[in-house]
């Protein structure tokens, strides 16, 4: 599954679970059903501009802050190759980065690397 097909499939979650078909969605909230509908299915990507995502957020109810909120802001960077921006302006996250990718790759790592990584995670 790709970074699209989350975003879609999120935003989808969150849609049914407001109790609107895709229509309905749409209307009530100035879309075209045609693209929430390739969106939602991860044939379009999510949106670029901050602008659109957040409007798409508040359609879906979603509360700033909250874990949806992140998550729903997650899915549309990754799914479009990108590091979420709160991210990319934290350096000292930022600086960590590198340890995390040869984690998931399955790199060995020393017992302090790993140790400040966890510290870094609990700091966040």
């Amino acid at each position: 599954m790709n970074g699209r097909t989350k975003f879609g499939e999120f935003f989808k979650e969150k849609r049914i679970a407001l109790g609107l078909t895709l229509r309905e969605f749409c209307r009530k909230n100035g879309f075209d059903p045609g693209n929430i509908s390739r969106l939602e299915r991860g044939i379009l990507p999510p949106p670029h501009g901050e602008e659109q995502r957040i409007r798409y957020a508040e359609a879906l109810e979603i509360r700033k802050g909250s874990d949806d909120w992140l998550q729903f802001f997650d899915y549309a960077a990754t799914g479009l190759g990108q590091v979420p921006y709160d991210i990319m302006s934290d350096e000292l996250l930022l600086a960590k980065l590198p340890l995390l990718f040869r984690t998931v790759r399955g790199a060995d790592l020393s017992r302090e690397e790993l140790e400040n990584m966890i510290d870094v995670l609990k700091e966040e």
